[in-house]
């Protein structure tokens, strides 16, 4: 996808959980911190050039930081991230920059996926397609979330997580397999 139609995406989901009007969806903070991040993240992937790389990255990380302070959300420029991105609240939100998130997916405040483990288990989380992330969540590790799972609100999920189920608890476990949908 390209950069406008990946921002389009975006655009259309907070418009469909009620954020009416541009402007109103400007004002979002979640919004601010995705549009940042889909700008930088283009000049990443695109700019291979180091001396201008640089020149283009430094405003983008200045950018980013600036985002982090004011909304509390850290998403860097390398994570990699499907369309339809939706946070539903915003601060204490923090992504490695290794992250990998599919399509379609939403998190809320709080949430948190970064890196654990040790020797070859050490690693960051891959997120597919469809996925919930509730409320205070942490999810770590070299762990697969697969498609269409519901992540509770503050679980501890260091285990993969099969897919169309519902984890919840420290650590998650699977209680469900009633999916996100209805969530997403």
């Amino acid at each position: 996808m390209t950069l406008f139609s990946l921002i389009c995406s975006d655009y259309r989901k907070y418009k469909k959980y009620g954020a009416n009007g541009f402007v109103i969806i400007f004002l979002t903070q979640g919004f601010w911190a995705q549009f940042q991040y889909r700008i930088a993240h283009f000049f990443h992937t695109k700019i291979r050039w180091q001396p201008f790389r640089i020149l283009v990255m430094l405003p983008m990380y200045f950018w980013q930081k600036g985002i982090e302070i004011m909304t509390g959300i850290s998403i860097p420029a390398s994570a990699q991230i499907g369309h339809s991105f939706y946070i539903a609240h915003f601060g204490g939100i923090i992504l490695n920059s290794n992250t990998i998130l599919g399509n379609n997916c939403n998190i809320s405040q709080g949430v948190t996926i970064g890196v654990s483990g040790l020797g070859e288990k050490r690693g960051v989380p891959v997120i597919g397609d469809n996925v919930y992330i509730g409320a205070n969540a942490v999810i770590a590790g070299k762990i697969k979330v697969n498609d269409n799972s519901l992540i509770g609100a503050c679980s501890l999920v260091s285990n993969d997580v099969p897919e169309n189920s519902v984890v919840v608890g420290v650590p998650a476990v699977v209680v469900s397999d009633k999916t996100s949908k209805g969530y997403i």
